[in-house]
């Protein structure tokens, strides 16, 4: 039988991929997605509890959008979404410091500020590690126990020798959208969004890919190979480097150096009245077997809260992780009615990073072939579709 064939193909459904799928229909082009496994949204899960009153959704991934998200805004706003953002109450993190819970301004050393203005000015993000760059601005002091531990939450790993040019990129806002949002069944609902209307197969693994002489011929397990006109790989850099490995040895060759951290995503439900814990958008470990903790808080309910633990991989079991996140609540372990565990991925960015990505955008200028994937500008959901639109309008326009 001959194989199936079709204008793009986009391996992983993460929101790179179904943003990069969802973006080339505005070129009239017919895409069909991938998925390795049974869930899409990569990063982006939003487990759902059962309980007496209804589902209740909390974030084991991805879990903040702000105003700034203007290719997420274009595609929710493409999908007929924008009316069902949900506002999120701004809420205090607090400092895990001691076994005790402090507010992040009370535990900076101001003697260290001091002159901090003027260190903004002359200090370069640029070819700077983020140890380098904000510690040299705040201090070392208040970069070891209080920026260092939130910027290592934010990345969920140690942050110290990632490029500081990755973090905190400024983008424009919508000054019309609410500032921080998340949808009515968590960011979920934003992948469900993106995905309606597009094809998408999960459970199919890509074995292979063989370029033809104007086609790329995709072999997958337990199912026909699909030919395609031109090519997305929406996964990471390690999976894009042994799908490459014979077709673009070189570019293979560079995927294979970036680095990839794992991290134990544990999420609990717990009814309120057996917390005492003010409401907070989250926890910042100073030192702990886990980077961070997110709240559930920022939309409240009134018989339930839940909190994501982000921990350190293969430090706990189950067990040990849930000792831990009722010693840091102040509950007992069996006061968790229910709980869910995933194990994330996420790049290990280092300096010399956007050197190498430049390398391989040579590698992949005049190709039908594009990579897009949180490992390029930043970590966050917009930057990866900022990836996503720029690799499109190549694909597209060529």
């Amino acid at each position: 039988m001959k194989p199936g064939a079709v204008d793009l193909l986009v391996i992983g459904a993460g929101i790179g991929g179904l943003g990069v799928a969802q973006m080339a229909r505005r070129y009239g082009l017919k895409s069909l997605v991938l998925e390795a496994g049974s869930h899409i949204g990569g990063a982006i899960n939003s487990h759902r509890f059962e309980t007496e009153e209804g589902d209740y959704w909390a974030e084991l991934g991805g879990h903040t959008c702000y105003n700034s998200y203007g290719n997420l805004l274009q595609l929710l706003e493409e999908a007929g979404q924008l009316d069902t953002l949900v506002a999120k109450l701004k809420l205090p993190y607090r400092l895990l410091v001691g076994g005790n819970l402090h507010s992040i301004p009370s535990q900076l050393n101001f003697f260290e500020l001091l002159g901090v203005l003027p260190r903004l000015w002359v200090r370069h993000k640029a070819g700077s590690s983020v140890k380098d760059y904000f510690g040299g601005i705040i201090g070392s002091r208040n970069y070891r126990q209080v920026l260092g531990p939130a910027l290592d939450a934010v990345v969920c790993q140690p942050s110290s020798d990632f490029p500081a040019e990755s973090l905190f990129r400024k983008k424009p806002r919508r000054k019309e959208v609410i500032r921080s949002y998340t949808g009515t069944n968590g960011l979920h609902s934003f992948i469900d969004a993106i995905a309606s209307g597009l094809e998408i197969r999960t459970h199919s693994p890509v074995t292979r890919i063989e370029r033809m002489s104007d086609r790329y011929l995709v072999e997958v397990e337990g199912g026909e190979p699909v030919q395609a006109d031109r090519l997305v790989l929406a996964v990471a850099p390690d999976i894009a480097a042994g799908l490459l490995g014979t077709l673009m040895p070189e570019l293979a060759c560079l995927l294979a150096e970036i680095e990839m951290a794992e991290i134990d995503s544990q999420a609990v439900l717990i009814k309120s009245d057996k917390l005492k814990l003010e409401p907070l958008a989250g926890i910042i470990a100073q030192q702990d077997d886990f980077y961070s903790a997110v709240s559930r808080d920022p939309v409240p309910d009134a018989n339930y809260r839940a909190f994501t633990f982000h921990f350190k991989p293969d430090v706990l079991d189950q067990a040990g992780r849930h000792g831990c996140i009722a010693r840091v609540l102040g509950i007992e372990p069996a006061d968790i009615l229910h709980s869910a565990g995933y194990r994330n991925r996420l790049p290990a960015l280092r300096l010399g990073h956007y050197e190498r990505i430049g390398l391989i955008d040579q590698q992949l200028k005049g190709q039908t072939l594009a990579l897009t994937g949180n490992w390029f500008t930043g970590v966050s959901i917009e930057d990866t579709l900022i990836r996503s639109n720029d690799e499109c309008q190549r694909l597209c326009k060529n």
